[in-house]
């Protein structure tokens, strides 16, 4: 890798650190991916503001049924130990 260092505006700062923090990746691989043509996504908005409006009313009504919760019959540690059961190389 080759080390660079660039001005760039707040406003595309604020964007940058959004972006990474969206995806889960450090800045520079947003950067990376942009360069390499991976990032066509638009940082400052979705590409489709019906299609959000319409997911965001129907989570919404999800969320106001009203589901019975029961208590797990597991805990965590249980699954972990079965897992590696399961798929341990040892």
């Amino acid at each position: 890798m080759i080390r660079k260092q660039i001005y760039i505006e707040p406003k595309q700062d604020r964007a940058l650190k959004a972006e990474a923090k969206r995806l889960g990746v450090s800045e520079a691989e947003v950067i990376r991916r942009r360069l390499d043509g991976g990032g066509e996504e638009r940082v400052d908005g979705p590409k489709d503001p019906e299609a959000w409006g319409r997911l965001r009313k129907a989570i919404e009504e999800r969320m106001k049924l009203d589901v019975p919760q029961r208590p797990r019959s597991w805990t965590r540690d249980e699954l972990y130990e079965d897992r590696l059961a399961r798929f341990s190389r040892r």
